[in-house]
């Protein structure tokens, strides 16, 4: 059995489909079809059950896959540890919140990043915090910022922040408290660790249906709030300066606190650009830090 039958296999059992992973390994169907009959031929057991609409692992399958996939990983891992230089270079990628992405103290991470390697090249693909936690577990990412609770097991954590929550709402000049339950609420998609904060707040409160506005960008969203659209909950940290058109609100202390964390997968190969720019996030002052958690191994 080779790399390759390994490689066909696990194509497979992510496309569903033979067609769909001659497709995507730009294969012959028919070669694909007489490796997989040779594997289980050589294995002893039958790995896919045929349907009309494709392909399923049998149960042999499915165990075999998590040891193709160790072995694929573990082969993939030691071929970017032996070809990486000495010095931080090749590609990039880090899944950011709107919440961090927009803050002063990381566009000066990535002022001082880009200055010191040049050689890196670097993307950052916006995501809600549980994409980003899927799209790291899945390889999609080299390494994320998210928010909230996770399972941290399979993760290192490079640097932790934790930051206060507000309410923001319009400034209107009047010293009522705003009425958050008559309110409509202006959030990110769902996943969004505020979002799911401003529900449980108002679910406390009695408030069975939330009017909720959705959008995608932290401008939009403060945009919405200073024309009196609605209410938003967000970290003190994205308010860089004082915005007459903006009044701040405490909330309650259940909900005071949020901790985002920057993360990579942990594996035995260490990427030197992960490295690197980890460091430049520790060294801008992002707010509330409280420094590099090192394996942390639990949820928290």
């Amino acid at each position: 059995m080779e790399l390759t039958d390994l490689k066909i296999f696990m194509a497979i059992i992510q496309e569903g489909s033979i067609t769909r992973a001659a497709e995507r390994l730009e294969y012959v169907q028919s070669n694909i079809t007489m490796r997989i009959r040779k594997m289980e031929s050589e294995l002893g057991v039958q790995l896919f059950h045929r349907t009309p609409k494709g392909v399923l692992p049998t149960e042999k399958g499915r165990i075999f896959s998590q040891y193709a996939s160790d072995i694929l990983l573990k082969v993939e891992e030691a071929i970017m540890s032996v070809q990486e230089p000495e010095y931080p270079s090749g590609p990039l990628t880090i899944g950011v919140v709107e919440t961090v992405a927009s803050t002063p103290p990381f566009i000066r991470a990535l002022s001082d990043f880009q200055k010191k390697h040049p050689k890196v090249a670097l993307s950052l693909v916006t995501g809600t915090s549980p994409q980003n936690y899927e799209k790291l577990l899945n390889r999609e990412l080299d390494g994320a910022f998210f928010t909230g609770d996770f399972d941290l097991a399979p993760l290192k954590v490079a640097h932790e922040i934790r930051e206060e929550v507000i309410l923001l709402t319009k400034a209107d000049g009047k010293s009522a408290p705003p009425d958050i339950a008559n309110a409509t609420w202006v959030v990110f998609p769902k996943g969004c660790p505020l979002r799911a904060a401003s529900v449980d707040w108002l679910h406390g409160q009695g408030v069975s249906t939330v009017n909720m506005i959705e959008v995608s960008t932290l401008d939009t969203m403060l945009n919405c709030v200073r024309a009196g659209i609605g209410y938003t909950l967000l970290t003190e940290s994205v308010i860089a300066e004082v915005d007459e058109r903006l009044e701040v609100h405490p909330v309650p202390e259940r909900y005071r606190f949020v901790t985002t964390r920057l993360v990579t997968r942990k594996e035995q190969f260490s990427s030197k650009a992960f490295a690197v720019f980890a460091d430049c996030v520790r060294g801008a002052g992002l707010p509330y830090a409280f420094g590099a958690a090192g394996e942390n191994s639990g949820s928290r």
